[in-house]
């Protein structure tokens, strides 16, 4: 092992005893966030030197450049300058790396800065989409990671260089990673879990010491695991060190297809030995990275760093998976391509994701990020070799997953065979696809593949090309697809009304959609004369899809719930009853809701007779436009409504912030008009249940002075005022 080595395990291992004191003596609770960025950033420069010498210039260089093109550049371009300098920069040190030290295996700057390129380019991206782009043109991970704030220089360099992820990783995004240094990524976890009581003033943080010690005991393992099986299945032999004896040249027939395949290994191996050796070479080659995420996974959560909330089957068990970049078991074990490349280098996973796949157009999509993450990695031709061949299996496999998958599913064993085989296959293909990744060189990796004469290839063109054909395309698939798509809807409506607010992926398109559980929708399928299915329409704000198709809008009862919010202990529900518009509260009397509605006239009777058009004349397309123009106007006054709706309550929190001393704990609400509320919700009352103020729910006298309001509304501002108290007060969190 070269020193280089040496160092990062001597680091890697001091930085798991500095992460544990970090995370207690140096608490968000205890010390300003200022002193967190700080400590953590000479931590990491201090390993950085120490590792890599005089070359740890590069790992400041690379940030302090990106740094000057954040702050100096338009947010609609930075993100493209950002990826473009970054890239050069990484691109350069590893020409350097491949001239003066090539396929090398040694420990060496480039890792440090592979990752590094991951944060500044996010960061960038980020900044992008938080200054230019509109909250409902962004996906659900775009909105998470969307910033409004340019990170200050401490910021800015303790995000790119501190010590627990500067050597090995894991990436983190910029908002998480300021989430913990500011102590509140526990709550920010906490409350995004339903099934905790979130009510709690005082959260006690948990401990990360049970995952820290798992995870250092299998990385552990899988070192170990390393150094046995890399001396059985070296990877270089495949590279051959010796040429073979005449007598072998004659005795092997490969030397008769293929002349320069003249290398002792390729001559003495036979078709499926060397498929065999593939697997295993690789396979024991992966386990050296199995051991560097694991610990660089151990820790970060042992400095507090990677809590993702508590597990969704009892709501008590802490999960410390946010920034795991391996799921050993899912890899290995894994019965398809794609589920083993998602297991496989998560945090790179999604970083392709968030800078390359969402953003570009689909077909794409799969070429584009293999591209960019073969730049990432460097030049060597093996890189280019397994990406190339990696993106081709990709697409074999979900066409032979179409083909033939429905013919193992008419029993349980059936389903078992179905799956042992394609793990067994899987485990043969990513061997032959990624041995080049580490073999490095071009001649190389070609005289393996043409020792087992290409064959996956040739299986995955043919599959590509030819059997993609037979793939079932009919009437009958989108049939199926159309009953499914109405079984969902039918399902999420049964859903109990607790869920309100939850979110559901939407596996079709890939998308995260907010949808209120709670609702009650009834919705009738319209199948149109020429077959098609019903018009799809998005909402700007939660993207809801419907089904509006032959209903008649007068019979049509629709209730959504409009106000999603863990902390609101509030729920507005409006009701759409022929075409009117009406908002309730789950806490105001029948009689209260009534004098504090807000009713929405809208235009029933054209909208109505622009559906009955559509329903004489369904292949019209003018028609259905027309149709979904006034479906989207209606969304937009439901939303306008709901903003001034909002804007009322906050108005009213702010008020009651500012209450004075002198009213002796009764409620003040000044004479300003607050458009948003309902009536109901400006009867200011005093300490002795009378109105301070007037307005049209409240009747006053000759003498100015107002009468009692009913009893209901009373109670209703009291839990009111106790809500939003609960929701601006600052949850206190103890450390574990």
């Amino acid at each position: 092992m070269c020193l280089a080595g040496v160092n990062f395990l001597i680091t890697q291992f001091l930085a798991l005893i500095l992460a544990s004191a970090f995370r207690s003596y140096l608490h968000p609770s205890k010390v300003s966030a200022s002193t967190r960025h700080a400590i953590g950033l000479v931590i990491g420069l201090f390993f950085g030197y120490f590792c890599f010498g005089q070359q740890a210039i590069h790992i400041a260089g690379l940030p302090a450049v990106c740094y000057v093109v954040i702050r100096t550049q338009n947010p609609q371009i930075v993100q493209r300058l950002v990826m473009v300098v970054a890239l050069f920069y990484l691109s350069c040190i590893h020409l350097h790396r491949q001239y003066y030290d090539y396929g090398s295996y040694s420990l060496d700057i480039t890792g440090p800065l592979m990752i590094i390129t991951q944060k500044v380019t996010s960061l960038a991206f980020s900044i992008h989409d938080g200054f230019t782009r509109e909250m409902k043109d962004l996906t659900q991970s775009q909105q998470q990671h969307a910033i409004r704030k340019l990170p200050s220089p401490l910021e800015f360099f303790s995000y790119t260089l501190h010590f627990q992820g500067l050597m090995a990783g894991p990436l983190v995004f910029y908002k998480d990673y300021i989430d913990f240094i500011e102590g509140c990524h526990i709550m920010k976890q906490t409350s995004a879990n339903a099934k905790y009581d979130i009510e709690k003033k005082i959260v006690h943080e948990p401990s990360p010491v049970k995952a820290v010690v798992k995870k250092v005991i299998a990385s552990l393992v899988c070192a170990l695991i390393f150094v046995k099986f890399a001396t059985i299945y070296p990877i270089k032999t495949m590279k051959g060190a010796k040429k073979p004896s005449r007598h072998a040249r004659m005795l092997n027939p490969a030397n008769k297809l293929f002349p320069f395949a003249d290398d002792g290994f390729i001559a003495s191996s036979g078709f499926f030995y060397s498929l065999w050796y593939m697997m295993m070479a690789t396979t024991a080659v992966r386990f050296k990275y199995y051991f560097a995420w694991l610990m660089a996974d151990a820790i970060c959560n042992n400095s507090g760093l990677g809590f993702n909330g508590y597990d969704e089957r009892d709501g008590v068990t802490p999960r410390w998976d946010m920034l795991s970049n391996i799921q050993v078991l899912e890899f290995e074990f894994g019965t398809n391509f794609r589920n083993c490349i998602n297991a496989w280098n998560a945090g790179t996973n999604r970083w392709l994701r968030m800078v390359v796949f969402e953003r570009v157009p689909k077909r794409y999509g799969t070429v584009l990020t293999f591209s960019l993450s073969a730049l990432w990695h460097g030049f060597y031709p093996g890189y280019y070799m397994t990406f190339a061949t990696g993106a081709l299996i990709v697409m074999a496999a979900r066409i032979a997953r179409k083909l033939f998958r429905p013919a193992f599913q008419g029993s349980a064993g059936s389903r078992v065979f179905y799956d042992v085989l394609t793990c067994l296959l899987t485990r043969v293909f990513m061997g032959y696809a990624t041995f080049p990744f580490v073999l490095l060189e071009f001649k190389a990796s070609l005289r393996m593949y043409l020792n087992v004469f290409m064959c996956l290839h040739l299986v995955a063109l043919i599959t590509v090309f030819i059997l993609s054909k037979y793939v079932p395309r009919g009437e009958g698939n989108r049939q199926s697809a159309s009953a499914r798509s109405r079984t969902k809807l039918k399902a999420d409506t049964d859903e109990p009304t607790a869920n309100v607010g939850s979110r559901r992926t939407d596996e079709s398109e890939g998308r995260s959609l907010l949808k209120p559980i709670g609702a009650t929708i009834p919705v009738q399928a319209m199948e149109s004369a020429n077959g098609s299915g019903g018009m799809r329409f998005r909402g700007a704000e939660n993207g809801r899809r419907s089904d509006p198709s032959s209903v008649d809008c007068s019979q049509q009862q629709q209730v959504v719930h409009d106000i999603v919010d863990p902390f609101c202990l509030t729920t507005s529900i409006t009701t759409t009853i022929n075409g009117n518009h009406k908002k309730t509260d789950d806490f105001l009397s029948e009689e209260d809701n009534n004098n504090s509605a807000t009713t929405i006239t809208t235009t029933s009777n054209t909208f109505s007779s622009a559906t009955s058009t559509a329903n004489g004349k369904s292949g019209s397309k003018l028609t259905r436009e027309r149709i979904k123009e006034k479906l989207e106007q209606e969304t937009r006054n439901i939303e306008d409504f709901i903003d001034k709706t909002v804007t009322g309550f906050v108005e009213l929190k702010d008020d009651l912030m500012r209450m004075p001393d002198e009213t002796n704990g009764g409620l003040y609400i000044p004479r300003k008009a607050h458009g948003g509320l309902p009536g109901g919700l400006l009867a200011g009352m005093n300490g002795n249940g009378n109105a301070a103020d007037g307005n049209s729910n409240i009747h006053t006298g000759n003498n100015g002075n107002a009468t009692t309001t009913t009893s209901s509304s009373n109670a209703f501002l009291k839990k009111e005022i106790d809500a939003l108290n609960a929701a601006v007060q600052q949850a206190n969190v103890l450390p574990a």
